[in-house]
């Protein structure tokens, strides 16, 4: 009997997926997120306080509670699939719309926080220059919030790439369509095909350490290279 190769089509499907999902996430993401960080980093109310709460959330939930209560919501009988005409869930959009949600406060507390650090100071002067809110907003906040951003980005791409409870509950494993790497890495385990397994760990390990790195080195740009 010969042994299947370490690295097949089937792998090669799995990580163009994975790699397509994490994408088209971190773009949904900077773009809800940075406006919403911005809001959130205006200070003050109650309101906003709940806001940034709900959007916490998926730090502390359990992924399989959100994934649950997310596949109750783009299930057949949901108020979502009435209104678009179909459900969402075992399905690719789903697991975007599933990832946003998930991966949401890692891409908005750090942009949120950069936007703090930044002060009123920098947009007083753009007033002074007669520049209307939109225009200091992108040319004077978004740069300035930059390495913010970028942490944003690079957790958003990173967090989508690793999940696996609401992925699993809202997408299953359909070969092609919501089988993303870390289902087929539990799939690989359960099927003792260790040595996939290892290829495929073993790959998201060596990016989680160039994640942490990049972020290490972002925080000390933020920090004007002080450490």
């Amino acid at each position: 009997m010969t042994a299947s190769p370490l690295f097949d089509a089937a792998m090669i499907e799995t990580i163009l997926l994975t790699l397509k999902l994490a994408g088209i996430t971190t773009v949904v993401l900077l773009l809800v997120g940075t406006p919403l960080a911005w809001w959130l980093a205006q200070g003050g109310g109650l309101w906003k306080e709940i806001v940034a709460t709900v959007v916490a959330l998926p730090i502390v939930l359990p992924p399989t509670v959100l994934g649950f209560y997310l596949l109750i919501a783009m299930g057949p009988q949901s108020p979502l699939t009435g209104l678009l005409g179909r459900q969402l869930s075992f399905t690719f959009t789903g697991l975007v719309l599933g990832s946003v949600i998930y991966s949401l406060p890692f891409v908005v507390n750090p942009i949120r926080n950069a936007f703090e650090a930044m002060g009123p100071r920098p947009l007083e002067a753009a007033a002074t220059l007669r520049a209307a809110p939109l225009d200091a907003f992108v040319s004077v906040a978004l740069p300035l919030a930059s390495p913010g951003i970028m942490t944003g980005a690079i957790l958003g791409f990173a967090h989508t790439v690793g999940e696996f409870g609401v992925v699993l509950m809202i997408g299953g494993g359909i070969p092609g369509r919501t089988k993303v790497l870390s289902v087929t890495i539990f799939d690989y385990v359960e099927t003792l095909q260790w040595p996939k397994a290892h290829v495929l760990a073993g790959g998201m390990l060596a990016m989680s350490f160039v994640v942490i790195l990049a972020m290490m080195l972002i925080e000390r740009r933020l920090n004007g290279g002080r450490r």
